[in-house]
């Protein structure tokens, strides 16, 4: 009796004393083959700065599907590991947004998510009847840190995905989504970015769109060059977007002398000067090259713009009048050829798991000074398989729309029209004397510090579209087709851009995780499915009775056993 209140005792001391060495000294052990439960070294650490509580509130919850329950008890074990680094600083609630008594009271919480920017989608879902049922699911969080508050949006939906691979895309993302979000909340320093002018680039309505998106990470100015080498200094990067008129070789060594100090460029540069005004007019225009003095610069960086125009069967569309002369007009959906759909890149981080990006008018760009090992070039977004290079000049006209898709006219197979650079560029102006205008006393710095630049041979991918003229005009979201009611990946694209050539922490590597989609084989399921059926009811009886049969022949042995010891006894006795 002793010896087990010992042993009882004895085993609360080890249990009490793993509960203060677990709160002492914290241990977990990922078994998963693509460590899903692993956080990055950049996210422990930030969790383990934060110095006051931090509230998140998850509006995924209620009467939810198979595929939205599995993205909740992601979001949850996540956060259950951040609670963890974070020495228990994240408190999270899960809320169902359509828990009202009344519809009054569910679409008045519904329009409190819309205002916010959390938008609700439609899921259709099948009873136990078999009836389509209608629900709205605000796959949506809010994170609430030091008085400030940001909303994650937590589900993917990248077009022609299935639900399931835009579910495992959801999940592969979850902690640099809501990790991002942290780091805007938390930070003290906010670093400057700029829009170049000068050269007849789109005007801040035209860029409207993104710039407000800019603005939750940076601080946003726009200006031209006055001569100062050092007047780029203090942004983290700088955006050329669509220039029109020449670069002046002041201007050139300005930008140059920034990159070979660190600086990171996103050019936007259309390799063909297209005039929508005689393309809406007369229905044809000439698409003659833009010529911006930048093609020796730029080539010394290791690519070239091809003055060509880039058309691709992966297209937008537009509504063109079908109807006979005379009639009524007669709008019908028609293939663009020139306005392609861009496709990114998988395997890096700025292009991950991405929509495709819209895009008009754009160019080919090709890697030259290959033989150059200091400098890494990455594709970003390509063209489809089916593509046509138009070499310009060339007329530019509204019939390629009745163009055949075949074989013959789109030979062409992703196209490069978006790449990153990466490493120690060359200076364009080595062995060069300094423009006229340049105020500086230093020595033109020849080759680079480590930087990176991002091109992209469209201006056009940054544009958004204004809908109406003065005060009724509307701008619309960047990436935005109106006439199919569909938003591309182009904020996105860029947003990641500008984060990974200001990103000097590899934050945006978290985009690159990946977590195994372990599915069901269906077809599989549906062939063998009477096997399974009669197997799930035959085993266990089986098991039952196999474990039954062994049980009597073990007790009938030993019984038998126990016979015969104690007949011999008996014997013993009597002799």
């Amino acid at each position: 009796m002793k010896r087990k209140a010992l042993h009882i005792v004895s085993f609360i001391g080890i249990v009490i004393l793993a509960y203060f060495l677990s709160e002492k000294f914290f241990f977990r052990w990922d078994l998963t083959s693509e460590k899903r439960y692993s956080l990055s070294d950049n996210t422990k650490h930030l969790l383990k700065n934060l110095n006051e509580e931090m509230n998140v509130t998850i509006y995924l919850d209620g009467d939810l599907n198979s595929g939205f329950l599995r993205l909740r008890k992601a979001t949850k074990e996540l956060l259950d590991e951040f609670d963890a680094y974070s020495s228990k600083k994240i408190q999270y609630e899960f809320v169902n947004p359509s828990a009202g008594a009344t519809k009054e009271e569910r679409q008045k919480k519904y329009e409190e998510l819309e205002k916010k920017g959390m938008r609700g989608i439609v899921v259709y879902d099948g009873n136990k009847e078999g009836e389509s049922r209608q629900k709205i699911v605000y796959p949506w969080a809010e994170i609430t840190y030091n008085n400030k508050t940001k909303t994650v949006n937590l589900l993917k939906n990248i077009p022609n995905n299935s639900g399931e691979e835009n579910l495992n895309i959801s999940i592969e993302s979850l902690e640099y989504e809501i990790t991002d979000v942290l780091r805007i909340i938390t930070s003290t320093h906010t670093p400057k970015v700029a829009f170049l002018e000068g050269h007849n680039e789109y005007p801040e309505p035209l860029v409207y769109d993104f710039t407000q998106t800019l603005s939750h990470y940076y601080q946003v100015d726009r200006g031209t060059l006055s001569g100062n080498t050092n007047e780029l200094n203090d942004y983290e990067a700088v955006i050329i977007a669509a220039p029109i008129n020449k670069f002046s070789e002041k201007d050139k060594f300005i930008l140059d002398q920034y990159i070979m100090q660190g600086g990171r460029i996103l050019w936007l540069l259309d390799g063909t000067r297209i005039s929508l005004d005689s393309l809406s007019t007369a229905s044809q225009t000439i698409g003659i090259e833009n010529d911006l003095n930048l093609t020796d610069q730029l080539f010394k960086y290791g690519f070239r713009i091809n003055a060509d125009l880039v058309q691709d069967v992966q297209c937008s569309m537009i509504p063109v009048n079908v109807s006979r002369e005379g009639d009524n007009p007669k709008y019908e959906l028609m293939s663009w050829y020139y306005s392609p759909l861009l496709l990114t890149i998988p395997t890096h981080p700025i292009s991950k798991n991405i929509a495709p990006v819209k895009s008009e008018f754009v160019s080919s760009i090709n890697f030259v000074n290959n033989d150059n090992e200091k400098i890494r070039k990455t594709p970003l977004l390509i063209t489809s398989t089916g593509t046509h290079i138009q070499n310009i000049p060339s007329i530019v006209s509204m019939d390629v729309i009745n163009i055949e898709r075949n074989g013959y006219y789109f030979n062409t197979q992703n196209a490069i029209v978006a790449a990153i650079l990466e490493g120690v560029f060359p200076s364009v102006f080595t062995n060069r004397m300094i423009p006229t205008g340049i105020t500086t006393s230093s020595p033109i710095i020849t080759e680079s510090k480590p930087t990176k630049m991002i091109v992209i041979a469209d201006g056009d991918v940054i544009r958004n579209d204004i809908q109406g003229t003065g005060a009724n005009a509307n701008i619309l979201p960047l990436g935005y087709d109106r006439y199919i009611n569909q938003k591309f990946g182009n904020s996105e694209f860029l947003l990641n851009a500008v984060n990974y050539l200001t990103d000097d922490d590899g934050w945006l590597n978290l985009r690159s995780r990946e977590i195994q989609l372990r599915l069901l084989n269906k077809p599989a399921i549906i062939g063998q499915r009477r096997f399974w059926q009669v197997t799930n009811l035959l085993l266990p009886l089986i098991i039952v009775l196999l474990y039954g049969g062994i049980f009597y022949f073990i007790r009938k042995k030993k019984y038998t056993t126990n016979i015969s010891v104690n007949k011999q006894h008996e014997s013993i006795a009597n002799d």
